[in-house]
């Protein structure tokens, strides 16, 4: 329990602490009810341990290795992982079967490799074996867990960790014994370089070191032995253990291995909390509406009249002397205090922070202070002010995930360059053009698209800038996004495409496309999704995202391969309109295919399934073969993991494009079923098209 709240999720809240409990508790009764006995060291409490003050050092040491040789073992399991996976020649039962070969031969011929993980542990923790068996035992553990480990065999990580650790901490026990030797310093061993002590010390902290979970390790073997002779060595190895591995290393194992799959459980404690580095300057507004210290309260009355503002800053000859609020102006108005101006009844020396002020400080003094908004100054010059409304705007963006720079409210975008064509088609398809990276080949697949569905073509570019600077007053050079939109325009003449192009200035893309679609009658989107490394939540707060989820038109994707080759064509079947859609795509796409191929695919994770599917791909297939006048090849696929079976599939055909229909799912579905285009687009070369329908149509 304590390992998935402290490695897993860090929190230990009453839910996830209560889910954690219950979830072990009801685990723990079954296995206990089956007979199960789990990692039950009890015997070990017959064994005799002992701790005293010439240890210390030597505990130090071991955490010290325990560390270093930890960091080493997770790096090890990486390595593993990556050299079967550039071993795409052999299916997981002969990955399997060459792990089996090694392990058998060194067994072999090191008797003491061939034991199971609860005989090693006896063997060690009872000190009966030499030191250099010892240390033959952890050299062959350690290689074959990774030999075993990256070909997939079932094994895991957790008890050959606790095992190698045990070995480390019995060499350390000998070392120490042999010093206190050398110095002649009289010591019993059941109280000083005891081995049983070290052994369990060294599996507490070699299970930190890769996982880094030092209050997990502690419990774990504290919970094993019921040893409360333990806890003290315990803490000191697990302790400087996960120092060590902190210091040399961004995360731990387990981490490191979800987010070889694309899963990133704790993110950066900045992404984390994105408020962490944030400033006045960062939320403030730089355009303030002020008033000046000689109005008159008829004046300034008006002044709050024709604003929807509740409280105006005060300046005198530029400088900031006050702040007058709705509540002091019906003060004054209340006690009649005609020819009295501003200065006479506004707050006067009010409150400021400066631009460099974090955000913290800032909502520290509006909650302390019971007040809405805080000047930023300066010196005596107002630069901004910030409001409880713009932080809350801010919070509400990046909860949403919509916006992707914080600030204040974006306002809307301004068209800086445009040219129409006449409006002779049955639709329009947008084309949000971000650079040349790619462009060529969104280009050839709207021309593709545009011309099948007899739709103008309209390619827009957006150029962003920061929230603080009104689109419309921004400086921008107009001249390579004008160079990009040149490229379209000779692609759609070449090809006889109506071309409608725009230049817009914004403080946010992805409304800014929302708004075009609207506004121009989009009847599709194609948008281009680059090649980049794995992110923490897929694609989630990005433009591509935003648009797959509130965009009211159908959405096609481009994830460019790193082949330009566009002749063989995989189509995985999962049903529903979004792979229909895909399916009638298709005559228009394999226009910028010179002599394509194509095979559908269904991914089968149960018998039942296939018997079920088998049929409704045959009758695709035909329909499909009609409609291309090509033959269509299928494939029934058996594998838990959909992604993992379609780009292996893709890398035996060699598939040069796979069009994927998706579906319309937030990031709990995401987190439970897996991100199926993301984990294809890591897994395989090919170009990825994903096509989805609009919402509620058929």
């Amino acid at each position: 329990m304590l390992f998935v709240v402290e490695e897993l999720l860090q929190d230990f809240s009453g839910l996830t602490l209560g889910t954690a409990i219950l979830a072990s508790f009801v685990g723990a009764v079954v296995s206990r009810l089956l007979g199960g006995q789990g990692l039950n060291l009890s015997n070990v409490g017959l064994l005799q341990t002992g701790f005293s003050i010439q240890d210390l050092p030597f505990l130090i040491l071991l955490g010290v290795l325990s560390g270093l040789l930890g960091r080493l073992f997770s790096q090890g399991i990486m390595a593993s992982l990556t050299f079967y996976h550039r071993l795409q020649a052999l299916r997981f039962p002969m990955r399997v079967g060459l792990a089996g070969m090694v392990t058998g031969l060194v067994g072999a011929a090191v008797t003491v490799a061939a034991q199971d993980n609860t005989g090693l542990w006896e063997f060690l923790v009872t000190g009966d074996a030499s030191w250099s068996v010892i240390a033959i035992a952890f050299v062959t553990k350690f290689i074959l867990t990774l030999v075993a480990y990256g070909s997939g065999a079932p094994g895991g990580i957790f008890a050959p960790a606790l095992v190698l650790g045990s070995a480390l901490g019995c060499l350390v026990s000998f070392l120490a014994q042999t010093v206190h030797g050398w110095l002649d310093i009289a010591t019993d061993t059941l109280t000083s370089g005891n081995t049983t002590t070290y052994a369990l010390t060294g599996m507490g902290a070699f299970f930190s070191a890769a996982t880094r979970v030092p209050i997990t390790a502690i419990v774990i073997v504290f919970e094993m032995t019921a040893n409360f002779n333990l806890v003290l060595p315990l803490m000191i190895g697990s302790g400087i253990a996960h120092v060590i591995t902190d210091r040399t290393s961004s995360s731990s194992l387990y981490q490191a291995l979800l987010a070889r799959q694309g899963i990133h459980l704790n993110p950066d404690p900045l992404d984390h909390n994105p408020w962490e580095h944030l400033t006045a300057e960062d939320l403030m507004q730089p355009r303030v509406e002020t008033l000046s210290a000689q109005m008159t309260a008829k004046e300034a009355l008006q002044a709050f009249s024709q604003s929807h503002h509740r409280g105006f800053p005060v300046l005198d000859q530029g400088k900031l002397v006050g702040i007058v609020t709705q509540t002091d102006l019906s003060d004054s108005t209340q006690s009649r205090s005609g020819g009295k101006t501003l200065a006479d009844f506004m707050t006067p020396h009010p409150v400021t922070v400066s631009p460099e002020d974090s955000l913290s400080q800032v909502l520290h003094l509006l909650n302390r202070l019971k007040i809405s908004r805080l000047p930023v100054t300066e010196g005596n010059k107002l630069v901004g002010i910030i409001t409880r409304g713009d932080i809350i705007r801010a919070e509400s963006d990046q909860v949403s995930g919509r916006l992707t720079e914080t600030g204040p409210g974006a306002i809307a975008s301004y068209g800086a360059y445009r040219t129409r064509a006449p409006a002779l088609g049955e639709g329009r398809l947008l084309l949000p053009l971000a650079d040349g990276e790619g462009a060529d080949l969104l280009l050839d697949v709207a021309i593709a698209l545009a011309r099948h569905k007899n739709y103008e073509l309209e390619c827009v570019h957006i150029i962003a800038v920061p929230r603080n600077v009104p689109p419309s007053e921004a400086v921008v050079d107009l001249k390579p996004a004008q160079k990009l939109l040149a490229r379209a325009t000779a692609h759609s003449q070449a090809a006889s495409v109506l071309l409608h192009t725009q230049i817009r200035i914004s403080h946010n893309a992805a409304q800014t496309l929302l708004r075009v679609i609207k506004v121009r009658h989009i009847d599709m989107v194609l948008l281009g999704w680059r090649r980049t490394p794995k992110s923490p939540v897929p694609l989630a707060g990005s433009v591509v995202d935003t648009l797959l989820l509130q965009a009211q038109c159908p959405v096609v994707v481009v994830h460019p391969g790193l082949t330009e080759r566009r002749s063989r064509w995989l189509i995985p079947m999962a049903g529903g309109p979004n792979v229909q859609l895909a399916l009638n795509l298709l005559p228009a796409l394999i226009a910028i295919a010179p002599y394509p191929s194509f095979s559908l695919c269904y991914v089968a994770t149960t018998p039942q399934k296939q018997r079920q599917d088998h049929s409704q791909l045959l009758t695709a297939a035909r329909a499909l073969e009609t409609q291309l006048q090509r033959p269509v090849s299928t494939r029934i696929l058996h594998n838990t993991n959909v992604a993992e079976a379609v780009a292996q599939l893709s890398r035996q055909d060699r598939s040069d494009v796979i069009v994927l229909g998706v579906s319309r799912e937030g990031l709990v579905s995401q987190v439970l079923k897996g991100n199926i285009p993301l984990e294809i687009a890591q897994l395989s070369e090919a170009t990825l098209i994903l096509v989805q329908q609009a919402e509620g149509s058929g």
